[in-house]
């Protein structure tokens, strides 16, 4: 087993931990190198591909931390620089062709998508668009049709064991996993004596609900989340300040009742 940590931190990253628009995490610096200083670990958590999240891991110093990648559909090992192979990839594709072509259509993966396209709806520099297309796990895309659309297109998926997430920007399909699943390994595997979760989209509801202190993040670019299970208690609180500068303020005060 791993030594333990006494803080283990599960982040997802845009609109949470990085900037939405600027993909800044500069914010949250503070609050990281306190978390450093007294021996915690924080966890990427993210639908970020594996290359995007090596080079992020590497930029943030985490590299001896797992990080959770394509919205939990995969893991990446501390200190691996390795992508891995495609393959569920591969097949998650080939599934999405046995859909009705006029619901497949309403679906705009970014395996439908030139870097250039990827660039334009995510914001990303073209060299990282590239990187958040070698995907191994999962397919994030846009939803181009009505809401009755959408719900008949997840109930196709359904038939052909392809499950979907909806992120902050993007719905993202796969054949199963969850940033909670994940989280459950690593918590299995460092037995920390506290777990923080922060986030703020649907797909972080779980990993929220499950951590011992749940953080959820302000992000002005999307819906806020319903009132979730561990709210009236505390245990779960939100944010006033959007992305990093929320992170950071709630890290900080978090760290200080811990402490």
């Amino acid at each position: 087993m791993d030594s333990i940590a006494s803080i283990l931190v599960f982040t997802d990253l845009d609109g949470t931990l990085i900037e939405h628009e600027t993909y800044s995490f500069q914010p949250a610096v503070p609050a990281l190198t306190k978390l450093r200083d007294i021996g915690a670990g924080v966890v990427l958590a993210s639908s970020k591909t594996a290359p995007e999240i090596i080079a992020l891991r590497h930029e943030l110093g985490l590299e001896a931390w797992p990080a959770i990648v394509e919205n939990g559909a995969g893991l990446l090992p501390a200190y691996t620089r390795s992508v891995p192979p495609g393959n569920a990839y591969i097949a998650l594709r080939v599934a999405l062709t046995r859909l009705p072509s006029e619901l497949r259509q309403l679906f705009r993966g970014f395996g439908d998508m030139s870097a250039a396209e990827v660039c334009e709806v995510t914001g990303l520099p073209e060299d990282q668009a590239e990187l958040a297309r070698q995907r191994a796990y999962s397919e994030p895309g846009l939803w181009l049709g009505t809401k009755d659309e959408r719900s008949l297109f997840l109930e196709k998926l359904t038939e052909i064991g392809v499950f979907a997430r909806e992120g902050g920007r993007f719905l993202t399909l796969s054949f199963g996993a969850t940033k909670a699943d994940q989280m459950a390994q690593i918590t299995q595997q460092f037995q920390p004596l506290t777990t923080v979760a922060l986030g703020d989209a649907p797909n972080d509801v779980e990993m929220l609900e499950t951590a011992n202190h749940g953080i959820i993040v302000a992000n002005p670019h999307r819906p806020a989340l319903p009132v979730l299970r561990g709210e009236t208690c505390g245990r779960i609180t939100r944010t006033d300040l959007a992305g990093p500068h929320g992170w950071n303020a709630a890290m900080l005060r978090l760290i200080e009742r811990l402490n």
